[in-house]
């Protein structure tokens, strides 16, 4: 069975910024996915980008919370039907088309509280959701492991490869990432460590060890054609 993996990256239409690092790892490096964050504040630019950007898969990054702690109840079953409602709508209009896959920022929907929901919300759509074991979710490739302490570390070319070469098993695998650059229009506590991830995933050496390990790179959308 072959190894397919997906590189995803949150937060499309967050920034401009990070539209930008995410296109640049797209076009330049291994990205092949991405999260629209339909609450973003460069979400217009990001649908235009996706136009040019054909082949890639876009899905939606559902958000509540966003970087500055905004409050909203998990555990209201009803609340999270309604926003999860609204967010799908607004991708479809702003798309013209269904997420290839659903995900959420700092993984709301996987709570404890949250998730069950959002099982039985996407179960009619057909579309994958991170978490729901059809594909295996890598997310080590991230630089503050302790809140606002960063170790570029963990998202050098170094520790990349060795999670290609460990942690890619036979059938889908997806590695999370947050590339992106610096830019007026955003703040958050993750900014800095999204230029490092960017540098990483256009890194040639990337491709490389990619090819050695007869890891084949696709995208969700691949993994959707291939179901049908």
């Amino acid at each position: 069975m072959a190894r397919n993996l997906i590189f995803n990256a949150d937060d499309f239409g967050a920034s401009v910024g990070v539209n930008r690092g995410i296109v640049e790892c797209h076009t330049r490096g291994v990205l092949t996915s991405t999260g629209l964050m339909v609450t973003g504040r460069a979400v217009d630019e990001a649908v235009a980008m996706s136009r040019d950007n054909p082949k890639l898969a876009i899905g939606l990054h559902w958000d509540v919370w966003g970087e500055d702690e905004r409050e909203f109840d998990l555990s209201n079953t009803q609340a999270v039907r309604d926003e999860f409602r609204r967010q799908f709508d607004e991708f479809i209009r702003l798309m013209g088309r269904l997420p290839t896959h659903i995900d959420s920022h700092r993984h709301a929907h996987r709570e404890r509280e949250a998730f069950s929901t959002f099982l039985e919300l996407v179960a009619g759509t057909g579309v994958p959701l991170r978490g729901d074991g059809q594909v295996n979710f890598v997310g080590g490739f991230y630089a503050q492991w302790e809140w606002m302490v960063t170790d570029l570390a963990h998202v050098s070319v170094d520790a990349l490869e060795g999670m290609l070469r460990k942690e890619v098993p036979e059938g889908w695998t997806e590695f999370s990432c947050h590339p992106g650059y610096v830019s007026d229009d955003y703040t958050a506590v993750y900014l800095a460590e999204r230029e490092a991830e960017v540098r990483t995933l256009v890194d040639p050496r990337i491709k490389k060890v990619i090819g050695e390990e007869g890891i084949q790179l696709r995208s969700y959308a691949d993994f959707n054609a291939e179901r049908r």
